[in-house]
């Protein structure tokens, strides 16, 4: 395969990748509404837990269900609307990488480099869960393969310009 065209099927990855995360953000939102809603918030989450096969008796599932059941109204609607604004995000970007707009890379790089200081900072607040270091590995490794590939568009389009050709 060419070096352009794995180059384009990289960024329609990390497109993918953007919209599974938007896709989840919403799933969130949606469930911290139900639970605003819920007149029984514990039952509900004792019905998540049940759905999804996990086994109820763990200590981890215990904590969240505690944090869960026990954050304010005002939390849980801060939860879902900062996960609406999230998933917009991540729609915007990985809509525009699947369409291979240019734009989109610009905003991706950009975004995911603003995120990566907060990544860091939940990282050496809480355990250290694997699924978290892996996740910054990778907007590491989007945000490194992003700029590399803006650098070396921008270089070809000079280079392009200044022999007379357009781009």
């Amino acid at each position: 395969m060419p070096n352009l065209a794995r180059s384009k099927w990289i960024l329609v990855l990390i497109g993918i990748e953007k919209l599974t995360k938007a896709a989840l953000l919403i799933f969130v939102a949606i469930q911290a509404h139900r639970l605003i809603l819920s007149p029984d918030a514990a039952a509900m989450v004792q019905h998540w837990v049940h759905q999804i096969r996990v086994d109820p008796d763990n200590g981890h599932i215990h904590g969240l269900v505690a944090r869960l059941t026990g954050m304010s109204h005002r939390r849980l609607r801060l939860i879902s609307l900062g996960s609406y604004l999230y998933a917009g995000l991540y729609l915007v970007e990985g809509f525009g990488l699947v369409l291979r707009k240019h734009w989109a890379e610009w905003l991706t790089a950009i975004a995911t480099t603003l995120f990566i200081p907060l990544e860091i900072y939940e990282l050496c607040r809480a355990h250290h869960h694997v699924i978290k270091v892996i996740a910054l590995a990778i907007n590491i490794a989007i945000v490194i393969y992003l700029f590399a590939r803006l650098r070396r568009d921008a270089q070809a389009s000079h280079v392009a310009s200044a022999r007379g050709f357009p781009m």
